[in-house]
């Protein structure tokens, strides 16, 4: 289930969808405070690279992207995807100087069938799993196949405009790993994935997180965290009479993929550096990016991680650096 396409219709679909933007989007407040107490990485380490973000599925209901702090940097560019055309002008109509949001459905370069869905925010190239969302409170009405539209996807390493990417954003409702199997050479120069991926089958045919897993481990990614871990009651318990509460199982989440940190001689300096930029700035993850900075003054002698750790003893709050 996804927060990223576009706004159901009725007030229950409604909930749902801002329901899963305060998780989806605003994963930053959800799960890594406390975020904004930290200084930006450039002004701890003293330095930075440039970053392309790839979003597929770029529109925003709400709240800001998790790469929103690679963005208040100066340095950062997005490519953004999102097959409704008049989101995709109202993307443009708005978009930095760089920016550049294209209404192409992203896939394996073939004609698939779109199902649309009652919940627009679960529409997906697969068709939604009845044995799935019944389970759940909702997802039933929710999952409901209203119109189905045929559509032509694009590979994303047949995009020139996504060429040096270093940061991938996926919420595509199941249509992951068709993505990624397709976007290899992409993935050979960046530097950090996030992906929305389920642990049930909530789409018929749908590939799982593990996967994902797999596969992107065979492209030299390595699972950083989850941001965070979403449940929901399974029927006919309720909670509270509330049907996105949670208890036990686990259905979705934002999974981090990086670059494989116990192969580091197979990352250059920028990308040492970029890597350990992301880490800090979007998921606060400084035990990755000082690994990475002392890797990276091992080869040039510089001491951007002795700056770092610096920065975060003495300029961040006791409670937001833990570093010994």
């Amino acid at each position: 289930m996804s927060a990223r396409q576009s706004r159901a219709s009725g007030g229950a679909q409604s909930s749902l969808i801002l329901a899963r933007r305060s998780t989806r989007r605003l994963s930053g407040e959800a799960f890594m405070e406390p975020a904004d107490l930290l200084p930006p990485f450039i002004e701890l380490a003293g330095a930075s690279v440039p970053h392309r973000i790839v979003d597929i599925g770029a529109r925003h209901i709400s709240g800001e992207p998790v790469y929103a702090p690679l963005l208040r940097g100066g340095e950062a560019t997005i490519v953004g995807f999102e097959p409704d055309e008049g989101a995709v002008e109202e993307l443009n109509a708005r978009k930095n100087p760089g920016d550049v949001y294209l209404p192409h459905a992203v896939g394996d370069g073939g004609r698939h069938t779109l199902h649309i869905c009652a919940a627009r925010d679960m529409t997906s190239l697969l068709k939604p799993n009845p044995a799935a969302m019944e389970m759940f409170h909702g997802f039933p009405v929710w999952s409901e196949v209203v119109a189905t539209q045929e559509i032509d996807t694009v590979r994303l390493d047949d995009v020139a405009e996504t060429e040096g990417a270093t940061f991938l954003e996926l919420d595509v409702q199941g249509a992951e790993l068709m993505i990624l199997q397709n976007a290899v050479e992409r993935l050979r120069r960046a530097y950090v994935l996030h992906i929305e991926v389920e642990f049930l089958p909530l789409y018929e045919g749908q590939p799982l997180f593990s996967e994902i897993e797999l596969f992107l481990r065979s492209q030299g990614y390595v699972l950083h965290r989850f941001t965070p871990m979403m449940s929901r009651v399974l029927k006919p318990l309720m909670l509270g009479n509330n049907v996105f509460a949670g208890m036990s199982q686990i259905v979705w989440s934002d999974a981090i993929f990086v670059r494989d940190f116990m192969r580091l001689d197979l990352l250059a300096d920028d990308e040492l550096i970029g890597v350990a930029q992301i880490a800090h700035d979007c998921y606060r993850s400084a035990d990755l990016a000082l690994r990475l900075l002392t890797e990276h003054d091992r080869r040039s002698g510089r001491n951007l991680a002795r700056a770092y750790m610096f920065g975060l003893r003495h300029r961040a709050p006791r409670e937001a650096a833990a570093v010994p």
